[in-house]
């Protein structure tokens, strides 16, 4: 019998091309037939590893879950850009490869976010997901996360209705 390993860490730039497959495989899994082809394309081919490479270059502050040495996860997060909302802290990005997704690594990575924003000084939590995007809303709603504000994202003419989703 073998012991499956399963980490969650700061990413780091040799990260780079890992998380931008999970971030390829990810969206076009939660997103296809709700963002428009073409914007979601577009989307995607601008967060390729060169991207993620100077994004991580930045000190942007990035967690990955690795299992058995593969990143299968990533999440982003910092300051909240919802000036309206109190929270001090957001989650702009958790996203699982979607072979992985329901197996508990989504719920890990929330914590080990959640944690660092807290460990870094930032105090509530919020985080937006698009209205149509249901895995997402039923993962954050089964964390506790209650819906408070709404807002709308525009994708080649398209409006979609996202949803904030807050933590004490």
């Amino acid at each position: 019998m073998s012991t499956l390993t399963i980490d969650i860490r700061k990413a780091e730039p040799a990260d780079a091309g890992s998380i931008a497959a999970v971030h390829e495989a990810a969206w076009r899994n939660a997103y296809s037939g709700i963002i428009p082809y073409r914007a979601l394309n577009t989307m995607i081919g601008r967060r390729g590893a060169r991207w993620w490479t100077g994004a991580l270059g930045r000190a942007a502050s990035v967690l990955v879950v690795e299992m058995e040495g593969d990143v299968v996860g990533y999440a982003t997060l910092g300051r909240n850009r919802a000036r309206e909302l109190p929270q001090a802290g957001e989650i702009y990005e958790l996203y699982l490869s979607p072979e992985c997704q329901g197996v508990g690594l989504g719920s890990r990575l929330f914590t080990a976010a959640r944690e660092r924003l807290q460990a870094n000084g930032l105090k509530g939590l919020v985080v937006w997901a698009l209205e149509e995007n249901l895995n997402a809303l039923d993962f954050y709603r089964g964390r506790g996360g209650r819906d408070v504000a709404e807002g709308v994202e525009v994708f080649d003419g398209r409006a979609l209705r996202k949803l904030a989703f807050v933590w004490p």
